[in-house]
This record gives structure tokens, C-alpha cells and sequence, in this order.
């Protein structure tokens, strides 16, 4: 019945406006039947914005054409635009939602509590680190372990605060991003600053268990997560900057552990890690392809275009062979390079299978890059383990 009445109600709308305008109808609406909720939009718009610059048609009636223009064919549209990641899923919440206090849960939506990749792919290359720096034989060092995962939760819940903070005006603007807490108004930006605050006197806690090599060298990663919002504004490459910021965790677990850096070791162990992020970042960008070209921001996808699967497969070879460079110079047995083996094939497979038109698509394969990590870290644990 609703959509019985908004048919014929944009109907009307359609020849009511078209009489004030002097055209016949036909030259408006298509001999056959428009589908149940739409009007064939793209026709109507183009008409009725040339004829009100031309006779000065008040603005609400454009308004309301391209309100009802606007709505899905069908329901089997409107469940492909979410399979699609274009609308959100029906009835979609968070453990935030259901389980924090209201009070709480603007703050745990800006942290992205309720999305761990981040913290996956932060804490991977530490936890890495620290296999490496393990005696031959002998298991990780679990406390460093745990410093360090707490420590990814920490930093990259810093990280997204002041990328929102710094982008809240771009926010607004991208259909993925507009209903964050700071962009949609649920915190005002000073509130997001005391956050940012409240996680960094945690981080710090965290920072100060290590030997003071480390502290020094944690500290410096600051630099790398405040600049790295801006990048976009003026680099095509934020990709590889995220690369540098989120696998500064590779240099900080070998001198967590030894007190100093192996270059031989931790150099290709953070090379292979920038790379990576240039894989699965460059994946994830395609999704705000079409929104950053209207906002006006840069991304490796817009960079790369037609040709990104040659450019994430270059990316990906660069990491396997930096990982086996590592593992060489840190003479690490020969189940590492079998794990590697089975890292290196599911990295083609997200490649080569990632559908880059579709925005769930490039999200499934984004969020698979936990399970590279954890391979990974399996190859390096029993290499080490039977070194």
C-alpha cells in the first residue's frame, strides 16, 4: 500500500510539475509503466534541473523529485545495495550496542572496539618481532606478548580518534563514514580530544614497562600516528605512510626483547609489513573510491586505478621475499618457509579474487589479512621453536 501511494504520489508530483513547466508529460515520463518505487531518475533530474535554471522552479520541488527518484526498485534491490555494503544490514548492531551502558558506547564506537582488524593487523607485526627475538628452541616471551596486544588495542584506538577528529568534516561527506561518533555529532570534538588523552596516559603506562631503548623508540612512533590522517590530503600514497606507522611494532618487539636492533632481521621484517599494508590498504581504499573523488581526497586505489592488481600483486611478492630475507638472516628452520608457502597462496587469493567494484567484497578480503598474520606468526613460532 505504501509503495502503491508513493508511486502515484511522484507520479503526480511528476505531471503537476511538468504542466507548470509546459511540457507534455510523455516528454517526461516513458510511455511504459515505471517500476513500483522509482521514476527513472537519472531522465527526471537531468530535465527538471535544466528547465528551473531556465524559468527559476523553486528548489523544494527539485527536492522532492530527487527524494522519490531516489528510492529502490525493489526489496531484492534494496537487500543487493547491502550485500554490496552500499546500506547498512537490517537490524545490524554491535556488542557496543547491546551489552555498554548508552554513555559509553560513543566512545567505544570511536576506538572501533567493535572492529579488531585494526588491532589484528597493528599487533601482527609486533607479536612477529618478538617470535624472532625468542632464544633458539625456546617460546616467545609472553608477558611482551601481552604488553604488546594490549598496547595495539591502545594505540590504534589513539589512532582512529585522531583520524576522526581530524576528519570530521570529511566524514560527513562519505556514506561509510557519516554516522561516527564525531562526525555525526554524538561526541563534540573536545570530548574526542579527552579520550585521545585518557588512551595515551594508558599507552604510556604500557610504554614504561620497557627498557628504555624501547620508550625512546615507541615514543618516536607518535610522530607517524598524528601525521598520518593528513596524508591523504596531500599524497596519493597514504597507504604506504600507514604502512610505516602500523608496523612500527616490528622494530619495537626486537628491542623489547634484546635491547637493540638486529638491521639484518628487523630491516626486512618491517619492509615485508609496509608492503602488506599496501596490499590489504590499497583493498580496503576501493570501497571510498567514488566518495574521495567527490571529497577530494587522495588514495593508492584512485592512484592505481584499472591497473591495482598488478600494483598489490608487485606489493605482495615484495613482502613474501622480504619475509624470507628475514627468516634467512635470522636462521630460522625449515617450517618457516612452509608456513610461508601457505602465507604467499592466501595472499594470491585475496588478490586475484578480490572483486574491486564491490565494496563487501573488498572488506571480506581486508579483514582476511588476520589470518595472514596468524599464519605468519605460526611459520615463525615453530621455525624458531625447532631452529
Amino acid at each position: 500500500m505504501a509503495s502503491f501511494l508513493l508511486r502515484r504520489a511522484s507520479c503526480s508530483a511528476t505531471r503537476i510539475l511538468s504542466s507548470s513547466l509546459s511540457l507534455p508529460t510523455a516528454a517526461i515520463i516513458p510511455k511504459s509503466n515505471p517500476s513500483p518505487n522509482f521514476i527513472y531518475h537519472h531522465y527526471l533530474l537531468h530535465h527538471f534541473t535544466q528547465f528551473s535554471r531556465q524559468n527559476k522552479i523553486p528548489s523544494p520541488y527539485l527536492t522532492f523529485i530527487k527524494e522519490i527518484s531516489n528510492i529502490p526498485i525493489t526489496k531484492e534491490e534494496k537487500e543487493q545495495k547491502r550485500n554490496n555494503g552500499e546500506l547498512p544490514k537490517r537490524g545490524e548492531k554491535s556488542w557496543i550496542d547491546v551489552y555498554l551502558p548508552r554513555q559509553v558506547r560513543p566512545y567505544a564506537h570511536l576506538a572501533r572496539l567493535d572492529k579488531p582488524i585494526g588491532t589484528w593487523l597493528l599487533a601482527w607485526p609486533c607479536m612477529w618481532s618478538i617470535s624472532l627475538a625468542a632464544e633458539p628452541g625456546s617460546v616467545p616471551n609472553f608477558k611482551m606478548m601481552a604488553l604488546f596486544g594490549c598496547g595495539a588495542l591502545l594505540l590504534r584506538g589513539a589512532g582512529c580518534t585522531i583520524n576522526d577528529l581530524l576528519d570530521r568534516d570529511i566524514d560527513t561527506k562519505v556514506e561509510r563514514t557519516k554516522l561516527r561518533p564525531v562526525a555525526s555529532g554524538l561526541l563534540t570534538p573536545f570530548q574526542g580530544l579527552c579520550f585521545l588523552g585518557f588512551q595515551l596516559f594508558l599507552g604510556l603506562g604500557i610504554l614504561l614497562q620497557l627498557n628504555n631503548y624501547s620508550r625512546i623508540l615507541g615514543a618516536s612512533s607518535l610522530l607517524l600516528v598524528f601525521s598520518y590522517p593528513l596524508m591523504k590530503r596531500f599524497t596519493f600514497w597514504p597507504q604506504a605512510y600507514l604502512g610505516l606507522t602500523f608496523n612500527w611494532g616490528a622494530l619495537l618487539g626486537w628491542s623489547a626483547v634484546k635491547g637493540s636492533l638486529d638491521p639484518a632481521i628487523v630491516v626486512p621484517l618491517y619492509a615485508s609489513g609496509v608492503f602488506w599494508t599496501l596490499v590489504y590498504d590499497t583493498i580496503y581504499a576501493h570501497q571510498d573510491k567514488e566518495d574521495d573523488l567527490k571529497v577530494g581526497v587522495k588514495s593508492t586505489a584512485l592512484r592505481f586505478g584499472d591497473s591495482t592488481k598488478e600494483w598489490i600483486t608487485g606489493f605482495g611478492t615484495a613482502c613474501i621475499s622480504s619475509l624470507a630475507l628475514c627468516g634467512f638472516n635470522a636462521d630460522i628452520g625449515w617450517k618457516f618457509y612452509a608456513f610461508l608457502a601457505a602465507a604467499s597462496g592466501h595472499l594470491a587469493w585475496q588478490i586475484w579474487m578480490a572483486d574491486l567494484s564491490c565494496r563487501a567484497d573488498c572488506n571480506r578480503k581486508f579483514v582476511s589479512n588476520k589470518w595472514f598474520g596468524a599464519i605468519v606468526f605460526s611459520g615463525i613460532l615453530f621455525g624458531r621453536l625447532w631452529s
